[in-house]
């Protein structure tokens, strides 16, 4: 059984997403898909097993490599793996080149996608996500609420200060998004701006009628924590005021555990149904070197827990 505070599940992989794939209509019968930033940030891979406790010595494929210039060429990013309308896809940045001058780096969002089984059939691409307007773009994730499927993600708008704001859109098909997107949230909040002013990194847990959007916040060194938006499960999700922000961060660095800049994270499930938490840190705080060289963002997997309100609860 995973308990809190268990030892890393898979070293040097950040940006971490499982799904649980259920094959036979339920939890107990599924796959659980792994997949990653890699420390080189050159490729994309996946990787199955049917517990979680097997997915460290589970079989890896590589599914796609960055090409050799151009648009997606270089830092490739949090790639997350869903199964939308029966067509396995994996959304993630990435770069053309370099940061310029003010630091800024070019990431764009695409999508691979697989219509057969994905540790064996090919994976082609499917093209840039249209998310309105071009600019740093990063961190997608899609989730299916009341009926409808979202997309939300990360993208920076030169008019708000910050390197990046939370987005959400309806989508139409799973390539195409139904504009223009509604903006969630900004980087307002003292937690949210230590070393940069960063909102990223969403993923959706639905629990008794509730939507809780978790994302990340700050510069990725020890600073870096998890922050939480709530919403009703029925509610207008594209409309911002039905979302309540958490002013606080909901989990932070916890020296005496050793998890330093928690964060990324993701949701799945144990075979029993009980929700699990996805998200990497690292064992110290800072950097070896800087945060783009050091590889040691490590995957953890803890239960979430709720509290007398039936809130999520993380640390």
């Amino acid at each position: 059984m995973i308990e809190k505070y268990s030892d890393v599940l898979i070293p040097q992989r950040a940006d971490p997403c499982i799904l649980l794939a259920e094959d036979d209509g339920t939890p107990a019968g599924g796959w659980y898909y792994f997949t990653a930033s890699v420390p080189a940030f050159d490729l994309i891979e996946l990787r199955r097993a049917r517990t979680i406790e097997e997915l460290p010595n589970a079989p890896t494929r590589v599914v796609w490599r960055k090409h050799a210039e151009g648009p997606m060429s270089k830092y490739i990013w949090a790639p997350e793996i869903h199964l939308v309308d029966g067509v396995w896809c994996i959304y993630f940045a990435a770069a053309a080149e370099e940061p310029d001058n003010l630091g800024v780096f070019s990431h764009r969002t695409y999508c691979l996608q697989c219509k057969g089984d994905p540790m064996v059939d090919e994976w082609v691409e499917a093209g840039q996500m249209n998310t309105g307007w071009e600019s740093f773009c990063i961190d997608s994730t899609t989730f299916v609420a009341n009926g409808k499927r979202y997309f939300c993600w990360a993208q920076r708008d030169y008019d708000i200060p910050g390197n990046s704001n939370l987005y959400i859109a309806e989508m139409l098909s799973a390539t195409e998004l139904k504009l223009p997107a509604t903006l969630l949230t900004v980087p307002e909040y003292d937690w949210e701006c230590i070393g940069y002013l960063v909102n990223e990194g969403p993923s959706v847990l639905k629990h008794n009628g509730k939507l809780y959007l978790t994302y990340s916040g700050s510069a990725t060194d020890e600073n870096y924590a998890m922050g939480m938006l709530t919403a009703d499960e029925n509610a207008d999700l594209l409309d911002k005021a039905s979302w309540t922000k958490s002013p606080v961060p909901v989990m932070v660095t916890d020296p005496a555990h050793k998890i330093y800049g928690p964060g990324h994270n993701s949701f799945t499930k144990d075979k029993e149904g009980r929700d699990l938490l996805v998200f990497h840190a690292r064992p110290y705080p800072g950097f070896v070197g800087d945060p783009l060289s050091d590889p040691n963002r490590h995957c953890h997997v803890w239960p979430v827990e709720y509290d007398e309100n039936d809130r999520p609860i993380f640390n």
